[in-house]
């Protein structure tokens, strides 16, 4: 239960390696294990077995349902959310006889945009980034970036829509009917045109 804190709780149960960084109000809870140089923001939720490898940022305000694991080149905006048991690769091909350098050209980058939803048992291949405030539905498995805003179910996962900030469903005419923020789209990316104010949302 080493490493650098602020004003965090880590269970007893947990293991913060030295060099590990855990952000002001950040709750590490039972059998996670967050190793040397990682960086976990303010104010997240890391549930049991989590595991945060060495090299992986997690961003403010992020919650990490049990049993995730976020490897060494992934990065979580803040925001993020993980369910459980879902995971992210970091190497392309990998080979136990013929171990990867870290550095090397199978080790591949992830980053995972702001307010993003990643659904449970989901996996995300390496080298495909998750942009922000999509929703990615539980059991899929991701092996092509995802645009902003977008929901993508399967194996392999595609698009069936979009989703608004709040995380609703848009409808065909790109309007949120829970918070009333209305969007376009423009060259295949979604847009936001007016921002919503029902039910406390902004």
């Amino acid at each position: 239960m080493s490493g650098e804190r602020h004003d965090c709780f880590i269970h007893e149960r947990a293991m913060v390696d030295p060099g590990a960084s855990i952000g002001p109000d950040t709750k590490v809870w039972a059998n996670a294990r967050v190793c040397s140089g990682a960086i976990v923001g303010e104010a997240c939720n890391i549930g049991q077995n989590v595991y945060i490898d060495n090299g992986a940022v997690v961003g403010g305000h992020c919650k990490l349902q049990n049993n995730v694991n976020v490897y060494d080149g992934v990065v979580l905006e803040d925001y993020v959310f993980c369910g459980p048991s879902m995971t992210f690769t970091n190497v392309s091909i990998p080979r136990c006889e013929f171990p990867r350098e870290r550095d090397g050209k199978y080790y591949l980058k992830t980053r995972v945009g702001r307010g993003a939803s990643l659904g449970a048992q989901c996996v995300v291949v390496c080298g495909h980034d998750i942009g922000r405030y999509a929703l990615v539905g539980s059991g899929a498995v991701v092996s092509r970036t995802v645009p902003d805003h977008a929901i993508v179910v399967g194996n392999p996962a595609s698009q069936i829509g979009w989703a608004c900030r709040c995380g609703e469903r848009l409808t065909s005419e790109h309007w949120c009917p829970t918070c009333g923020r209305t969007y376009r789209v423009v060259n295949g990316k979604l847009e936001e045109e007016s921002r919503g104010e029902e039910h406390g949302i902004h």
